[in-house]
């Protein structure tokens, strides 16, 4: 499945109703809303419309979600864990102001 075949944000890989409903409170309502956005700016959204902070593996399940609308092949959340971890170490205030 390629991202032009994704009707829905839970059709997704890695998005199921949860982090579908997260990417609607951060502004995502549909796939293709997802192109060309930063999946550490939807999650800094999400954080400040919740009032909360979320579990930071919800920005390797954004990341994976905006590279695959952006036509990466379809690849695990957590094989983001370390990119995320790395580039959260190199520039900590990432997750506050996005990019």
């Amino acid at each position: 499945m390629k991202g032009e075949d994704i009707a829905k944000l839970e059709d997704i890989p890695n998005i199921g109703p949860a982090l579908a409903s997260d990417l609607r409170i951060a502004g995502i309502g549909k796939p293709d809303d997802l192109k060309g956005n930063d999946g550490y700016g939807l999650y800094a959204k999400l954080c400040a419309k919740t009032g909360k902070r979320h579990d930071p593996c919800v920005i390797d399940a954004f990341l994976a979600a905006v590279d695959f609308m952006n036509g990466a092949e379809r690849r695990l959340w957590w094989r983001y864990t370390p990119e995320r971890k790395k580039e959260l170490m190199r520039n900590p205030g990432r997750i506050v102001r996005g990019k």
